[in-house]
């Protein structure tokens, strides 16, 4: 932390986002509009 002036928010905050929407995405039968989802809210 010390030697970057950026914290690690974005990369620690990744894996929590992506386990909401895969709670959010029980419905969802194709795994290809998963990823479509995941791509639009994660960028």
């Amino acid at each position: 932390m010390w030697r970057f002036t950026r914290g690690s928010g974005i990369t620690e905050g990744f894996p929590d986002k992506m386990e909401t929407i895969s709670r959010q995405a029980y419905g969802i039968r194709n795994f290809e509009n998963y990823r479509q989802r995941v791509r639009v809210l994660c960028a």
